[in-house]
């Protein structure tokens, strides 16, 4: 999208377009535009459909907020989840602060959020057509009363009166993503000196990052929603805690108590999955302790116990067979329990599921899950289904 794009699809024209093309089907986009440009400027159309289609690709991480925002295709790609970035406006809220310093703000993902929560942002970027996509997507959802936007490097920007800073570093240039933290855009260091000067301020980093990146001082957050991380979060201003694992959407979560590695123990009757947030965060040895369990082996993040004890930060799993991994074995005992839908699941394991799954060729009407995995340093199959 180019400014010019942005520019008619706010005037009425654009508008009207952009609402009779809700519920669209990208399939039919050929016949569509044909039959609008009988109506429309061609430069019209080719905006508005492909606006439609961010939006609905936006849908994904904005919900229904995606029909009525604007997006780049760059934007959108780099924008926060809605539910990660409502978690973290809360704790902006939480702090106190009165208004956030949001820099590098993209298409407003986080903007929007903290300004739902009530609090005053300062949304900087230095591309004029984010900045106009930024105060676009406020206005469409009424939120732009406390929004300010400034074009401009973040490097000339000063904390102003804002209690908050948030700092999203890009990631990605039009080659892929970038891996070395001092190559993202603004580098990771200056954008974690930015932060340290909020009261609190957050640094959004990538899942990966490693443990001893983690600033001394700082608070590491790792988020989870729906089972999958999503980013780490670097809080400075938020004394007591070194590592979090935050889970969405019920919004668990579980700090470091700096607890010693849990023992090894043989596979007991239940096995549970740890969150990934929850092994990002190296918090498997607090999960342990809740559920009163100990390690499948010591470098395998499955815990196992004799009890089956409600907990939002792991799955559990009824295991019927603790098995030397042996793949005719599995064939013969899933064939003669009649198991159709095979679920495999892995850790420490060189097999590739989809491979496994279609060798074996399950079929029947019974469904049951297998982990690949290490059992006190050997090779094992852990036979089960999801605890009731």
């Amino acid at each position: 999208m180019t400014p010019e794009d942005l520019d008619i699809l706010l005037a009425p024209g654009g508008q009207e377009l952009l609402a009779a093309l809700r519920g669209h089907d990208p399939a039919d986009d050929l016949a569509v535009a044909t039959r609008l440009r009988r109506t429309y400027e061609a430069p019209l159309v080719a905006a508005a459909l492909t606006q439609t289609r961010l939006r609905q690709r936006g849908a994904a991480k904005f919900g229904a907020d995606a029909e009525r925002m604007y997006f780049t295709p760059h934007g959108l790609e780099q924008s926060t989840r809605a539910a990660v970035a409502d978690h973290r406006a809360r704790r902006f809220a939480a702090s106190g602060a009165g208004g956030v310093l949001d820099l590098c703000c993209g298409v407003g993902g986080d903007a929007l959020a903290l300004l739902r929560a009530g609090l005053a942002v300062t949304a900087v970027d230095r591309d004029p057509l984010t900045c106009a996509v930024v105060r676009a997507n406020a206005d469409a959802l009424g939120l732009g009363e406390r929004l300010e936007v400034v074009c401009a490097d973040v490097a000339d920007v000063g904390p102003g009166d804002h209690d908050g800073v948030f700092v999203d570093p890009a990631r990605r240039t039009a080659r892929g993503r970038v891996f070395d933290p001092e190559a993202y855009s603004p580098p990771l260091s200056w954008a974690l000196e930015a932060a340290a000067k909020g009261a609190p301020g957050a640094v959004k980093v990538a899942p990966g990052i490693p443990h001893e990146a983690v600033p001394p001082g700082a608070e590491a957050e790792w988020i989870s929603d729906g089972g999958d991380v999503k980013e780490a979060v670097l809080w400075f201003g938020a004394p007591g805690v070194s590592r979090r694992a935050t889970l969405l959407p019920s919004g668990a979560t579980l700090t470091g108590r700096g607890l010693p590695d849990p023992q090894v123990r043989p596979v007991a009757r239940y096995l549970y999955e740890p969150d990934g947030a929850v092994i990002r965060a190296h918090l498997v040895a607090e999960a342990a302790e809740e559920l009163d369990g100990g390690l499948v082996d010591p470098t395998i993040a499955y815990i196992t116990a004799d009890e089956l004890r409600p907990t939002p930060y792991a799955t559990a799993y009824e295991i019927t067979d603790v098995l030397p991994f042996h793949l005719k074995r599995l064939k013969a005992l899933l064939r003669e329990r009649e198991v159709g839908t095979l679920t495999v699941k892995k850790r420490g394991s060189a097999v590739d599921p989809e491979d496994l799954r279609r060798r074996i060729r399950p079929q029947g009407p019974n469904a049951a899950t297998v982990f690949l995995t290490r059992v006190a340093g050997a090779p094992t199959m852990l036979l089960g289904h999801p605890a009731g």
